[in-house]
């Protein structure tokens, strides 16, 4: 799971919740719960928009307090950095995939629930491999 830095800041009966590695992500909640609730959202939509983009993601920096983002999320944050490192391109994953072009979108569309099988796939012809862990919390 990739988690980003957030930092919070009270301000007249609300929480700020910024991003150093995301200047676009500015949310609010009415306390911390709910401002490091709506971080995770702004990030996602953060991420979708650099992808729609075409931009960089940043790896994330140091920070105390992090939010992380949801496992497929992730997924596709990483195929994504992966195709922009290789120089592979939406088309050219839809020729080594034998898919349609619609479908590449979907599977970088942070909005889209797609299917673990078919990013176990994109993940692939780009060379790379998905490994899972959940360790035990302490």
């Amino acid at each position: 799971m990739l988690t980003y830095p957030i930092q919070l800041e009270e301000d007249e009966g609300t929480v700020m919740a910024t991003s150093p590695d995301f200047p676009e992500l500015t949310t609010f909640g009415d306390d911390r719960d709910h401002a490091l609730a709506h971080a995770v959202d702004a990030l996602e939509e953060a991420m979708a928009g650099r992808i729609h983009a075409g931009l960089d993601i940043p790896s994330p920096s140091k920070g105390e307090v992090r939010v992380g983002l949801p496992t497929l999320t992730t997924v596709k944050v990483i195929l994504y950095q992966g195709m922009r490192d290789d120089g592979v391109g939406k088309a050219e994953l839809a020729r080594r995939l034998g898919w349609h072009l619609p479908q590449v979108d979907r599977v970088l569309d942070i909005q889209h629930h797609s299917r673990m099988e078919q990013m176990d796939a994109a993940l692939g012809v780009i060379g790379r491999e998905l490994h899972v862990s959940a360790p035990a919390r302490k």
